[in-house]
């Protein structure tokens, strides 16, 4: 298999995909809920206001795709640097 130079690989990175950036405006413009009637708190959700609870779930929900963006949308390791772990592990 012919491998590409390291200087012509496609680096991946997410702060060049506009879609990512719509996501988590949404999911953050979600999280805050101004949208919501003021001074409301019923009804009670799991022991907290219904807010909060609307705004606990977009924040968990933040979390799981910044994970998401990490593990998937983003080159933080080289493969070479990978390969250099595996042999240092395969060597102890």
């Amino acid at each position: 298999m012919h491998k590409r130079p390291k200087g012509d690989r496609p680096v991946k990175e997410p702060i060049r995909k506009p879609w990512i950036w719509v996501v988590m405006a949404i999911i953050l413009l979600a999280a805050i809920p101004w949208y919501l009637p003021g001074g409301t708190v019923s009804p009670i959700i799991l022991g907290m206001p219904y807010w909060a609870f609307i705004s606990l779930v977009f924040s968990l929900s933040l979390c799981a795709y910044l994970s998401w963006l990490c593990l998937y949308e983003w080159d933080v390791v080289e493969e070479e640097e990978e390969r250099a772990r595996a042999d240092a592990k395969r060597e102890e």
